[in-house]
């Protein structure tokens, strides 16, 4: 399935790599370790939306200033999220599962929180349809592990459904005002 989706979305995948290129150069895609089945680290891939650029100090600017343009489109659009593609061909993410964090959150969920791992993480999930960047961090995990504890097939069919839907009619990926990555380390508890 992911074959024929890097297939069909190769049209819209082309003109992407060609702009990342002229704003970005090598440095189209952006690599990230997270967790996935059982807590096993993988490289996620997705498109880059952002500068490296630091202000005097060497600290990193807010994530904001460091928006591009594209970036921005990419993100409203979900456009980022297409070499995701790419981790389902290699078996590193399902199309539809929890959300993988970064590696960095993996160790401040307790040992409940973290059966959200016993399943492959996905694409989209529960989370991303009852409210993605709106919910606080209880909520993505609630979701996440009532995900994890009534998976079906069924369910999974709903769930794509409503992301394609949501990607037209949800402005759930807001801007990032002048927030800085540190922003948004989670308070599992809140």
């Amino acid at each position: 399935m992911s074959v024929i989706l890097l297939i069909l979305v190769l049209p819209l995948v082309i003109p992407i790599i060609f702009i990342q290129f002229s704003s970005y150069g090598k440095k189209i895609f952006f690599y990230q370790e997270r967790n996935g089945l059982n807590g096993k680290v993988f490289i996620l891939i997705k498109f880059r939306t952002m500068t490296d650029e630091c202000d005097i100090s060497g600290k990193q600017l807010p994530d904001k200033l460091r928006l591009t343009t594209t970036g921005k489109i990419l993100r409203y659009l979900s456009l980022d999220e297409l070499p995701n593609l790419i981790n389902v061909l290699k078996g590193d993410l399902s199309f539809v599962g929890p959300r993988p964090f970064p590696i960095s959150y993996y160790n401040l969920m307790n040992e409940e929180q973290k059966k959200r791992y016993a399943v492959r993480p996905g694409v989209t999930g529960l989370a991303q349809i009852m409210g993605r960047n709106n919910l606080s961090w209880k909520s993505k995990i609630r979701y996440d592990l009532e995900y994890t504890e009534n998976i079906n097939f069924l369910k999974d069919l709903i769930i794509l459904f409503k992301t394609f839907r949501h990607l037209f009619t949800s402005k759930s990926n807001e801007d990032l005002g002048d927030k800085s990555i540190d922003d948004f380390l989670p308070n599992f508890d809140a």
